[in-house]
């Protein structure tokens, strides 16, 4: 029996697929259809992947031409599938002619004419742009837009700033820059929303009263209510309303915040993250912070994300420290959480300066983030046993801000939140931050 072997992603599966798949069936007696995970395109870039890998599997099953499905998880793992599976013939398609020729050396490798004039990407394609506009004053800016190329379906149509002298050449170079958000929202589908958290509110509810999708830097507003009012706003105008935490989206901490969830390191009794960063705020003579994203907001959420997604939002007790240099702007900020069965603390600060690195302590071992754990493409699991300690490594690809894109669109496109940031989360880290506004803390 002559066994083959092939692989894709087969992301809206079409005739060239199935062409594709009917051609390696034809060369041999069995067909075995390796189709890449979600996490292994994302490591490779291909991160407009539309369908998901269950639904992917499902599409090549129900075409009847794959004897045996598995799936493609890390690199190198063609060469074991050959040596486990007794494979015969490689085949692909002719795109990625002699990219392959190295397997020669254990089967026989066959390149495949694709069918002309159809591709998933093709098919992506022609869904109508979404067009966003970007919202507020922050370099983040630059970055959201240079990271928007890497995703098929987004157009960037300009910005409304206050002062735009720190945007990139191209975003000074886009169609609309204006200082009034109405303009902007009338030529937008979607915003992505970095401006000063005191305005979240009031340009969220304008551009979801205008039936606007939403991406906003978290916090989403600055008391519960407001955000309830904003979710329901949504909701009743079919919009998506998201928030951005990059850091939710990066490979490393999506595989870290899993592998803590299976129960890796047992049950979870405490959570210590810390997120410093030093500003210039003695060059600011006058003090006049009020338009400077403050240490609770600018780092905040990013602390509590671990902390509400692994532990929960429903804390018996907090205590919030800080020390305020002016009007609502903290230079450092400690955050403690009591649950019934275990604790968290977080340390935010824009004037002080600590090692940035998280902690997840539970009954079998902990987790360790390195600094800068937000941004990190590594982590180490490690147990009471040296010898049982296991080290994690992800590429890390726009600090998670492309697939934050991804998640975006996908979620308009579908109609129902796709982000990796629920609901209870986004309104917890708003909980924190109202009751630092209601100056329910202790000061130093």
């Amino acid at each position: 029996m002559t066994k083959v072997i092939t692989y894709g992603t087969y992301d809206l599966l079409h005739y060239g697929h199935i062409r594709l798949l009917e051609r390696a069936k034809a060369l041999g007696d069995y067909l075995i259809v390796g189709i890449t995970a979600d996490g292994f395109d994302m490591a490779r870039g291909k991160i407009n992947v539309q369908q998901s890998l269950m639904e992917r599997i499902e599409a090549v099953k129900n075409t009847g031409l794959a004897d045996e499905i598995i799936v493609e998880e890390y690199e190198g793992q063609k060469i074991d599938d050959i040596k486990r599976y007794g494979v015969d013939i490689f085949t692909v398609g002719s795109d990625w002619k002699g990219h392959f020729d190295y397997l020669n050396e254990f089967c026989k490798v066959v390149y495949l004419d694709r069918t002309q004039g159809v591709s998933s990407t093709d098919l992506r394609s022609e869904k109508r742009e979404i067009r966003i506009g970007l919202v507020g004053e922050s370099t983040v800016l630059n970055k959201f837009a240079a990271e928007s190329h890497f995703v098929n379906g987004v157009k960037i149509v300009g910005y409304c700033s206050l002062d735009s002298s720190q945007f990139s050449d191209e975003l000074q170079g886009l169609p609309i820059k204006t200082s009034d958000i109405s303009k902007l929202i009338e030529e937008s589908d979607a915003l992505y929303v970095v401006s000063h958290p005191s305005k979240h509110y009031e340009q969220i509810k304008l551009a979801l009263q205008r039936k606007k999708h939403i991406l906003c830097e978290s916090p989403i507003a600055l008391n519960v209510n407001q955000y309830e009012e904003l979710k329901q706003l949504a909701k009743d105008n079919g919009c998506i309303l998201m928030d951005a935490i990059k850091t939710a989206y990066s490979t490393a901490y999506n595989r870290m915040h899993l592998l803590v969830k299976s129960g890796v390191i047992g049950e979870v009794k405490s959570v210590d993250s810390i997120c410093t960063s030093l500003s210039d705020l003695e060059s600011k003579k006058d003090k006049n912070l009020s338009n400077t994203w403050n240490s609770i907001c600018a780092w905040g959420p990013v602390a509590m994300l671990p902390v509400f997604q692994l532990l929960g939002s429903k804390y018996s007790d907090m205590q919030i420290i800080s020390h305020i240099i002016s009007e609502n702007f903290d230079t450092f900020t400690k955050v403690s959480f009591v649950y019934p069965n275990a604790v968290a603390s977080l340390m935010v600060g824009k004037g002080v300066k600590s090692e940035g690195e998280l902690i997840i302590s539970g009954t079998k071992g902990y987790v360790y983030v390195p600094a800068p754990w937000w941004k990190t493409d590594y982590f180490e699991v490690r147990f009471e046993n040296p010898a049982d300690n296991k080290r994690y490594f992800y590429q890390l690809d726009g600090e998670g801000i492309r697939y934050m894109i991804v998640s975006f669109l996908k979620a308009i496109d579908g109609g129902r939140n796709c982000s990796y940031i629920g609901n209870e989360v986004s309104e917890a880290i708003v909980g924190v931050v109202e009751r630092y506004y209601m100056n329910e803390l202790i000061l130093i």
